[in-house]
């Protein structure tokens, strides 16, 4: 349970009000104490993560957060980081003081929630003080799920539990990243370069999980560089049923595959496991638009020091001012929180491959990009374009390629604009 990756965690935030008793049901959710509690409004100011496991949920992240009704201008900036957390959450949990009980702060919040289609559970909390709240009358108020708890005492958190199992959204996170493209006993030949960005003894987190996806769909994984994919491939007696290459590998690894062998990326497989696959291959119909002055953001899930030649801050700005002929505007937009608010300005966000944020998390950005009017493309999938190389990448995702073909206008990969055809210089 400790090992599952953070973006693979269904996320449940509680809101609520100060002093609603938010962060002591998160300790009491956690069975330890996570959060400090006190009876000072405002005790809670940045949101708080915890990584617990609910059966039969599986592990889950909690988000205990600021008070909706925190005041003054320190108070707004927590609020406002309180409903960042909804780019990120599958499941809230609105928790009341019944000596209030819901008003407009609660309306509000679940009016918001809902546009977001997240599921929302009201709680009473300080059922030791309040032992009959009255649930029938707040859920004519507020249509939801109501149930009544002691965070103190622990009463009735089971019940709550039971609540979170039964709402908590299934289809956040796909059930594999390539199992279904497998049967069992294919073999899955996974190219890894050595990635200078990755920890040193490690493999990076996209290649972790694939391996243990086709282990857990009795496939056969085979690692090898990219420099020996195709003595691995003519030592085979059978061959694969799959391909998948690191996108740095994306030329070689092509040509040495076979043409009747699936082939495909980390990226690519991240990108329909984590996002709209369908959504983010559209989007390189605005590469071949690009002209030299643009401004193109690129966006990234995590924050990290920079490698020399780093692929979203080095070979990306590189690949597209020499695929464009001029100069580019980029910016950079690191961290889990949500795209910038300016994203207009742009012609194109080019996104990372996603590991670190969960699925709702991602799907929140790619809307955000929609609602902006501005096409958006992870790195892979754009890799794959400007090497000449993506209708071979999408041989596995028939849906894709049809979105691809849609959003270039082209039916033949040979027909791409010259300046579009790999290999790009490095």
């Amino acid at each position: 349970m400790n090992a599952t990756p953070r973006g693979q965690r269904p996320h449940i935030a509680l809101l609520g009000r100060r002093n609603a008793g938010k962060s002591s049901l998160i300790n009491a959710l956690a069975g330890q104490e996570i959060a400090i509690v006190a009876d000072v409004p405002g005790t809670t100011t940045d949101p708080v993560t915890k990584a617990m496991e609910i059966l039969p949920l599986g592990p889950v992240m909690l988000i205990d957060t600021a008070g909706l009704d925190d005041t003054g201008d320190l108070g707004a900036l927590r609020v406002k980081k309180s409903l960042e957390v909804l780019s990120k959450t599958d499941l809230a949990l609105l928790v009341v003081d019944p000596a209030d009980g819901p008003g407009k702060y609660e309306e509000d919040m679940v009016a918001m929630v809902r546009a977001r289609n997240i599921p929302v559970i009201g709680v009473a909390n300080k059922l030791d003080i309040h032992p009959d709240p009255p649930l029938s009358a707040w859920a004519a108020v507020l249509p939801i799920p109501w149930t009544a708890v002691s965070a103190l005492k622990g009463l009735g958190i089971d019940r709550l539990k039971q609540l979170i199992v039964r709402h908590t959204p299934g289809d956040w996170a796909l059930p594999t990243i390539a199992g279904d493209l497998i049967a069992p006993g294919d073999t899955v030949v996974l190219v890894i370069p050595i990635d200078k960005a990755a920890p040193k003894g490690r493999l990076i987190l996209p290649q972790q999980q694939v391996i243990r996806d086709v282990l857990e769909h009795d496939g056969v994984a085979v690692m090898v560089k990219e420099r020996e994919l195709r003595h691995a491939l003519d030592g085979m007696v059978r061959r694969p049923r799959l391909v998948v290459t690191d996108a740095s590998a994306y030329l070689k690894a092509a040509a040495d595959t076979p043409p009747d062998v699936l082939f495909t990326s980390f990226s690519i497989l991240m990108a329909r496991y984590k996002g709209d696959l369908n959504t983010l291959v559209a989007g390189v119909g605005a590469v071949d638009k690009l002209r030299a002055g643009d401004r193109v953001l690129i966006a990234e899930a995590c924050t990290h020091h920079p490698v020399e030649d780093d692929i979203g801050r080095v070979k990306i700005p590189r690949w597209l001012r020499q695929a464009v002929g001029g100069e580019l505007s980029f910016d950079v937009a690191a961290g889990g929180g949500p795209l910038p608010e300016n994203l207009g300005d742009y012609k194109l966000i080019v996104h990372c491959g996603a590991c670190m944020l969960n699925r709702r998390q991602m799907l929140s950005r790619i809307m955000q990009a929609r609602d902006a009017g501005v096409p958006i493309v992870n790195y892979g999938v754009l890799m794959a374009h400007i090497h000449g190389v993506l209708r071979r990448a999408l041989s596995p995702f028939p849906a894709a390629l049809a979105a691809f073909g849609t959003a270039t206008g082209e039916d033949d990969e040979d027909a791409l604009p010259v300046r579009f055809r790999g290999p790009v210089g490095e």
